[in-house]
């Protein structure tokens, strides 16, 4: 029996992970060197993977800032009354529990051209919705747990007595965070961040919503790799997929590099 569920745990790794990946790459390839440059070189994926691209750099600096920040607020902080926090707490949590597509109709909802707020921006010259500061927040929104997440066991593992010398000696609080806290904090953050990274890569379902997919305007790389199967281009589906994959893979090795420097350290 030991022996059929290790088969069949194997089996299932191969039918959901790596078949795909494999059919993923012979689609990609499927017309040749050239079909794969030219799926990648079009303006509509250089313009998807740019989009991408700058809402990764953008929610990747926004959730590490904030999500440590709010760590230690929910770690730390002593201003907060037990039950806020526990109200905050599960709030962090509310992008687990409801589809990114919910995130994304809520974003719609109170910043669209329809709403108050919306029409605000709009006159002032600064559109959210259908354009990237509604697909930065959208991302943001689906991605932000993940730095909390993983920060907050780290605090909460090395305690408080360390930061408290370092504040009865006289060090400020911000000399304490990056001289005391920040490095045993540091390995948590690139989690964060890795996942964040990996996470925003593949967001579809709020930025479909929140972008209205609009091509060469507001059309991510996962957008457009649904946009590609709609109109039966398979093979510039998997091309655009592929680099996505890639540099998921490529993730998971930094994250498992990660682990290994942690251990060592």
């Amino acid at each position: 029996m030991r022996r059929l569920w290790i088969t069949l745990t194997y089996a299932v790794f191969i039918v959901l992970l790596i078949v795909p990946l494999v059919k993923i790459f012979t689609g990609s390839w499927g017309d040749g060197w050239s079909g794969f440059s030219d799926a990648l070189t079009r303006p509509e994926s250089l313009h998807a993977l740019m989009m991408t691209g700058m809402i990764v750099v953008v929610v990747t600096l926004l959730n590490t800032l904030f999500g440590v920040m709010l760590a230690l607020y929910l770690v730390r902080g002593t201003w907060l009354g037990r039950r806020l926090k526990a109200f905050m707490n599960s709030i962090v949590d509310l992008p687990f529990a409801v589809s990114p597509v919910i995130g994304g109709l809520m974003i719609v909802l109170m910043l669209g051209p329809s709403s108050v707020l919306g029409t605000f921006f709009e006159d002032i010259g600064f559109k959210v919705v259908y354009a990237l500061p509604g697909m930065i927040l959208a991302t943001l929104f689906v991605t932000f747990p993940l730095m909390v997440r993983e920060v907050m066991p780290v605090l909460q593992e090395i305690g408080a007595q360390q930061e408290e010398a370092a504040s009865t000696l006289g060090a400020y609080s911000w000399y304490t965070f990056w001289k005391v806290t920040w490095p045993s904090i540091r390995w948590g953050v690139i989690y964060g961040v890795v996942l964040t990274v990996a996470r925003s890569l593949g967001e579809f379902g709020a930025v479909l919503v929140v972008s209205g997919n609009i091509m060469n305007k507001t059309q991510t790389a996962t957008t457009l790799v649904y946009q590609d199967v709609e109109n039966f281009n398979v093979a510039a589906a998997s091309s655009v997929a592929l680099v996505l994959a890639a540099f998921s893979v490529g993730l998971l090795l930094l994250m498992e590099w990660a682990k290994k420097r942690k251990e060592v350290h």
